[in-house]
């Protein structure tokens, strides 16, 4: 079909659109102690939360979100189906972070227990805090499925944000991609057939096929798995901490060796577990009431992750004496063998394993309807709009499932290195949109703001900024010229694809619902579906 004819569109942020109906009020969060997943009632009087401490909320009209009729699939699909409160989304935020404390043990091995132990800390503080910030107020500021494509967009132009869903979306899928692999490697210990050959591959595609179908299936069943694999992912660890109190040696943790530091394993696996805060953003436009949900299960599951990663390592080399050649990928299972037996080995281990389930349908989420949120601002074909009757994004699971499939075959040092790389392009071109916007919209509508003026917000980016720059200059030339030809892939796809919608050879549209930034695409009609 033959793509509308372009015209220019005004920039107005975050305001109603002439002869669209006054939006809402946003309501209140419901109870995160009684939230089952379904939508929730408005309720009609402002409470204090745990979370005032993070930053400010504003009384500002309820962001225009998608039409309900717009595109197949959409205007029959239940409001329950396409709502996600907040103990959920606490749950996808851990599983889109961490999924657990598999893998820190390399922290320990490369640094020892002092530095392992405040790495997290500190990184916690320098990186994950202000990037959750970040996310809290962008993602309730633009509380759509763009997330931060959209952000980057609105302050740098739609080249720039279409680079940043390139990458952000190369990155996630990449990493998706380790999942698959990590779960079987955990399993061909017990079927050895799993090593190699023609069952691994097999079980590969049909692990990903299970797993893609519950994308399919929508955000609340996928909540909800996240929920209960988070469960069993962490009682283990717990467990293993009470039965470990009578050996826990405090002494043990101040164990240091500054001149036997690994500082490439050792930075890489704190960034690798503390990172990828913001991909929740691309689900914004599926939570129930974001502005006050997104950044209460963000300060939530700050705390959570956090905590997840130093109660196993305080545990860990608290109890058990030292030896820092064991300390690798695993060895947490070989600690609850020590400590508790056999039964909670194997606990362990399978936790380990369903924790990359869970890992997967989280990345995959935010992967697919980042696609979805993408054509809905034009940057992508109307297909990519196409609403499963599950509501969910068909086209965009697709392609994530397979992109996961082609990249399956990397070796996990290559999928880290690689991710880390485009990981860290994107995140410098987010610092620069939130700055930006907070200079020049500074009374744009902020359901939640950092409570930092701009000086002080740029204060709180030079940390992680410089630890970008350490990140990414760490690298090997092989890691940095895969990456940055894979960035030149997205420099011209944006101009190939502009160019096919110049032809007229594929629809792009842009969703009337929405709020403009720039994009110079037009809206569709309001009888028009996005999807074909």
């Amino acid at each position: 079909m033959a793509a509308n004819g372009r015209s220019e569109v005004p920039l107005a942020v975050l305001q109603d659109r002439p002869g669209s109906t006054a939006a809402a009020a946003a309501p209140l969060p419901a109870d995160p102690g009684s939230d089952t997943g379904q939508e929730k009632p408005a309720q009609n009087s402002a409470s204090e939360d745990c979370t005032a401490t993070m930053g400010e909320y504003s009384a500002e009209p309820e962001y225009r979100g998608l039409p309900n009729g717009a595109g197949d699939g959409a205007a029959s699909m239940p409001a329950a189906l396409r709502k996600v409160s907040i103990v959920p989304l606490v749950f996808l935020i851990f599983y889109e972070v961490s999924g657990g404390p598999f893998g820190i043990e390399d922290s320990v091995g490369a640094a020892g227990p002092l530095l392992a132990i405040a790495g997290f800390l500190v990184l916690a503080v320098v990186w994950s805090i202000p990037e959750a910030l970040i996310t809290a107020e962008l993602g309730t500021m633009f509380p759509e499925n763009g997330g931060y494509v959209v952000w980057v967009a609105s302050a740098l132009g739609p080249y720039w944000g279409f680079q940043q869903g390139w990458m952000k979306w190369l990155s996630g899928v990449i990493d998706n991609a380790l999942y698959p692999v990590l779960f079987l490697d955990y399993l061909k210990s017990a079927v050895p057939a799993l090593g190699g050959g023609m069952p691994r591959v097999g079980a590969v595609l049909g692990l990903t096929a299970v797993l893609t179908l519950l994308n399919y299936w929508g955000l609340t069943v996928v909540g909800w798995v996240a929920i209960c694999l988070g469960v069993f992912s962490v009682l283990p660890f717990f467990v293993m901490g009470l039965i470990s109190l009578p050996k826990l040696r405090p002494a043990r943790w101040l164990v240091v060796d500054l001149h036997n530091v690994d500082w490439n394993l050792y930075l890489n696996t704190l960034f690798w577990n503390l990172n990828y805060w913001d991909s929740i953003s691309t689900l914004s436009g599926e939570v129930d009431n974001p502005g006050k949900t997104l950044p209460k299960a963000l300060f939530y599951a700050v705390i959570f992750v956090v905590v997840g990663y130093l109660y196993p390592l305080l545990v860990g080399t608290g109890a058990v004496p030292l030896d820092r050649g064991q300390w690798s990928d695993g060895y947490f299972a070989d600690i609850a063998k020590l400590l508790g037996g056999a039964w909670l080995m194997w606990w362990v281990q399978a936790a380990a394993a369903l924790s990359n389930m869970g890992m997967f349908v989280a990345e995959m989420s935010s992967d697919s309807y980042q696609l979805l949120g993408m054509a809905e601002r034009g940057m992508l074909p109307a297909f990519f709009a196409r609403r499963s009757r599950h509501g969910t994004p068909l086209v965009g699971i697709l392609f994530s499932a397979s992109g996961v499939l082609l990249l399956s075959s990397m070796s996990f040092q290559e999928i880290v290195a690689a991710e880390n790389f485009l990981y860290c392009f994107g995140m410098l071109l987010e610092f620069l949109a939130f700055v930006l916007l907070r200079v020049r919209r500074p009374d744009a509508p902020r359901p939640y703001r950092v409570p930092l003026g701009t000086a002080g917000c740029v204060a709180m980016l030079v940390p992680p900024t410089a630890l970008i720059v350490v990140v990414l200059a760490l690298s090997t030339l092989k890691v940095a010229l895969v990456s940055l030809g894979a960035v030149a892939v997205g420099l011209v796809l944006q101009p190939a694809l502009r160019f096919v919608e110049k032809k007229g050879w594929l629809r792009f549209a842009v969703n009337s619902d929405l709020p403009d930034i720039g994009v110079p695409h037009a809206p569709a009609a309001v009888d028009e579906p996005l999807a074909p």
